[in-house]
């Protein structure tokens, strides 16, 4: 079995940019195979690396905004998907796959790019203090859970 780790990603305190670590925390509810990890990061571009480093599947869980979604929507991503971040905040951050360019040229052991999926929950508010996401958002976390779980399966079934 593939070593493999779900991701949720976001700041719990910043409403709707907590969700990937709310979907990860109904995950570790559920029963899953011992080669599955779970955690939680608030961090992205290079200091995403070290976190994934040495896994051969990763399942990275995180807040969207997207000009035509729909707010609850849930996108299935890979890395070559994602031109920009919100949360790129100075030329000494990445885009995530811009961070596994560089990883890979300086040899870190980091999943190929195919190996890597997102699930993005289109999210509304990613600004306000708030430790819970709005009613919207939050009703997409079974959906979003599922849509792990099933990532999980298909990609056991092809490996």
């Amino acid at each position: 079995m593939k070593k493999t780790l779900i991701l949720g990603l976001g700041n719990p305190i910043l409403t709707d940019d907590g969700i990937g670590i709310h979907v990860v925390r109904a995950l570790e509810a559920r029963s899953l195979p011992s080669h599955v990890t779970c955690a939680e990061a608030s961090i992205g571009g290079l200091r995403l690396l070290s976190v994934i480093a040495g896994y051969e599947r990763v399942i990275l869980v995180d807040a969207i905004q997207t000009p035509e979604g729909k707010v609850g929507d849930i996108y299935r991503l890979h890395p070559q998907d994602l031109r920009t971040s919100l949360h790129a905040g100075s030329t000494h951050d990445l885009t995530l796959p811009g961070a596994l360019t560089l990883g890979r040229s300086l040899r870190m052991a980091l999943p190929e790019d195919q190996a890597i999926t997102i699930i993005a929950i289109q999210a509304d508010d990613v600004l306000t203090l708030g430790e819970e996401c709005i009613p919207s958002v939050r009703a997409a976390i079974p959906r979003a859970v599922e849509a792990v779980l099933t990532e999980l399966e298909e990609f056991l079934c092809t490996n």
